[in-house]
This record gives C-alpha cells, structure tokens and sequence, in this order.
C-alpha cells in the first residue's frame, strides 16, 4: 500500500513538472493554469456570459479550462441544439498540452438560457453569438482557435467566412460544406447500407411523419446510429447526456425530423464555393463510418487555402470518441503546429 502511495506520487509530481516545464504564452505554471482569476467564490471556471440579440438578452453557459494567453480554444457542439457533454473527453487531453479551451452551450441548449422566439434560430444569428462569445473570453487573432463538430462545424464555417480575421486557426470534425451534398450521401450511400427490410420500416415511419413512435428510435438506434454516429459497443456517458438534454424544437425546426439527410431550414446551406475564401490554416476531419463523406471532407481541406486532411479510419461522425487516439493526436498536432509557426 505505501508503495502505491509513492508511486502516485511519483507519477503525479512528474505530470506537474511536465505542465510547468512548457511555454505556453509565457512561464506558466500548475498554479496559473488553474487561476482563472475569480475573486471571492471560485467556480471551476464556469461563467454565464451575456449574449444580446434582436429580440431580447440572454445568458449562455461556458466553462473554461486552463489559463494560456497563447491558445485559446472554443469548443462548438453539434445539433443544433445539442450540448457540451459530449465534448467533454477534451478534458481528458488538452489541459495536458497546456492548452486553455471553454466548453459552451449555445442558446437554446440545456445549460444555457432557451428562449422560445423562433427567428432566433438561423446560422447567421448563431454566428453573431459565437463572435460575442469570442470577445467575453478575450480572444482573437493570436490565440483563438474555432472547433466545430456537426452543426458545431456548419457554424464555425459560417463563423470563419464573416470573422475570420479574429481566428487563428479552424477546426472542422465531421461537416461537410454543403447540406445537400450530405443529404444526397445519407440517403443514396448510408441509407442503402441498411438491411432493406429495416430501411422499408424506416421509410415507411417517416411517410406516415410519425418520428415520436419508440419504434423509430428501436430501428435507428441499432442500424443507424451504432453504425455512423458512435461505433463503440457502450455509449459514453457524456454522449448519452447530450442525448437527453438536446432541445428537440430547435433541432426539428433547423435540422429537421429524419436522420437520413436535412429537410430544416439548414436544407440549402452551402458554402462548398466559399471555401477558398477561407485563409486561416484549418483542419479538415473526416472518418471512415461518418454521417459525413470523408472524401468530400478531403476535398474541403483542399479548397481551402491553407488546409490539411485528417482521417480516422475506426471513426464514424463522433470519431472524437470511437477513433479517440488519431482525432486527438491529429488535433492537437495541428493546434501545436500552428501556434509554433510551423504549419
């Protein structure tokens, strides 16, 4: 027993000296990693922060990680309407780079405030969210890194070709650029892969409109969602979380009802032409089982300007979990490379 206890501590002490032995944006230390700079109550990092727009104010939930003027990344989670939980294996890996990053809850979603006026909800309004959001956590074209995933990925496109003079680097996971290009791969590649009788079943559910029936979920969960959403045998907490909390309103109105393609208001979104407008260096990320094509994700990272390609091979559209060891390694890689100067 003492042993371990000297063990621990062995191993404990040299995570420690590790954090205080790099540079990130100065000398900085365990102990001014973790100062966030509270006064009075201390509160994990975790900071309402006031968004205004055209029908009223509101609060959205963060929670930061970390203390490094040098890199500052903001995580965007899918959906819409989706929340931070399922982003929170981030936890596991970046406070070990040094790295300063902030888990968020856009408007509407469980944590933040979730107001009922419907013009609230377009990507363009979302985009100026994300760019006071910005602002609140100090970032900008030094330091501020943009990670989305899903919707999370669609926003931080449209974030980048309004604001991408407040970026220094771009992370896309698993979104591609066009909706209707990832409607056309749902339903005439993804769908296709589907038993035929259960893919009838399906089809036959969403004819009727009736995707509240428990049978609907009993066919996709196992041949849809375990297949191209997350491959591992037992979901993640965090996963399951975000499940349960996401704003079924919002992601009805944006998304739409079926899982096989996007019929919302996202429907036409498209700015596949746009990306070579896009001059910041930004990672593309694709997976062998996603949702999303990983090829069209290839190509994405070639038109954009300055762009590089990672593919997860095991990964489907939560690669981030069921292909953990190549998303991160890549991600971070990619972080590093473009602080160091060296993209």
């Amino acid at each position: 027993m003492k042993l371990y206890f000297i063990l621990a501590g062995v191993l404990a002490f040299a995570g420690c000296s590790n954090l205080e032995k790099k540079q990130t944006g100065g000398n900085t230390t365990v102990a001014s990693y973790f100062n966030y700079g509270d006064t009075g109550v201390q509160s994990a990092g975790v900071k309402m922060i006031p968004i205004t727009t055209p029908v009223g104010n509101f609060k959205v939930w963060t929670k930061r990680f970390g203390n490094n003027p040098a890199i500052k990344i903001l995580l965007l989670h899918g959906g819409p309407s989706g929340t931070h939980e399922y982003m929170e294996c981030f936890e596991s890996f970046f406070p070990k780079e040094g790295f300063e990053f902030y888990e968020y809850d856009q408007l509407g979603s469980y944590y933040s405030d979730q107001p009922t006026d419907s013009s609230l909800w377009t990507t363009e309004r979302f985009v100026e969210e994300v760019e006071q959001v910005r602002k609140a956590i100090g970032a900008d074209n030094t330091n501020f890194y943009l990670l989305g995933n899903s919707w999370g990925g669609i926003l931080a496109m449209s974030y980048a070709l309004k604001y991408q003079q407040n970026l220094k680097g771009l992370l896309i996971a698993n979104m591609m650029a066009s909706c209707p290009d990832y409607g056309k791969y749902a339903d005439e590649v993804l769908a296709k892969q589907m038993d035929t009788a259960v893919l009838a079943e399906v089809r036959a559910i969403e004819a009727k409109g009736d995707f509240s029936s428990p049978r609907y979920m009993e066919l996709l969960k196992p041949n849809f969602y375990n297949q191209h959403l997350c491959r591992l045998p037992v979901w993640p907490d965090g996963v399951n979380r975000s499940f349960k909390h996401t704003n079924n309103v919002i992601y009805t109105m944006m998304q739409g009802p079926s899982e096989f393609g996007i019929s919302g208001r996202l429907a036409n979104w498209n700015v596949k032409d746009r990306l070579k407008e896009i001059k910041v260096p930004t990672l593309m990320i694709g997976a062998k089982y996603d949702t999303m094509d990983p090829a069209a994700m290839e190509e994405q990272s070639k038109l954009v300007q300055h762009g590089r390609y990672l593919y997860c091979p095991n990964g489907s559209h939560l690669a981030m979990w069921d292909d953990q060891k190549i998303f991160m390694t890549g991600v971070i890689k990619f972080i590093k490379d473009v602080d160091e100067g060296k993209f």
